[in-house]
């Protein structure tokens, strides 16, 4: 574990996504920004579960620092043709070490779910890729291309 003792306490934010393709079978169920699976919303049980996620970041991922999360917003966007789905994990603190995994890690959990929970519907769901937009405080900012 990286020593962060002596690093000052700042506010830190990070902002992650998760692109996810779906399926034509899934992509039919999507009314109202949601969709419905024979196992429930898997919109609204994606975003728990990633929420979930990214308070257990340190004890999913070795050497880790435990980060008290005093924000953690995740957002499901729906392409308008329904195949895919954007996941956005933002979360923020006041630490000594930034929040780029709990982000990352929401972002991928939420991801998950929604693997899980659509996969009885039909096959074919890819979590297409997981990537950092950006991140605030400490040594430098972060903002993807």
């Amino acid at each position: 574990m990286v020593g962060v003792g002596d690093k000052p306490v700042t506010h830190r934010t990070a902002h992650a996504v998760a692109t996810v393709a779906l399926p034509p079978a899934l992509a039919t169920l999507l009314h109202g920004g949601e969709i419905q699976s024979p196992k429930g919303p898997l919109f609204q049980t994606a975003i728990l579960a990633g929420v979930m996620g990214a308070k257990k970041t340190s004890e999913l991922i070795p050497l880790c620092h435990p980060l008290p999360l005093e924000d953690c917003k995740i957002e499901v966007v729906p392409s308008a043709d329904g195949s895919e789905a954007a996941i956005h994990c933002r979360v923020a603190t006041h630490a000594k070490t930034g929040v780029e995994m709990e982000a990352l890690t929401g972002a991928t959990v939420a991801a998950l779910a929604l693997y899980d929970m659509g996969k009885s519907v039909g096959p074919g769901i890819e979590i297409k890729h997981v990537r950092l937009l950006e991140k605030t405080g400490g040594k430098r900012d972060y903002r993807a291309p």
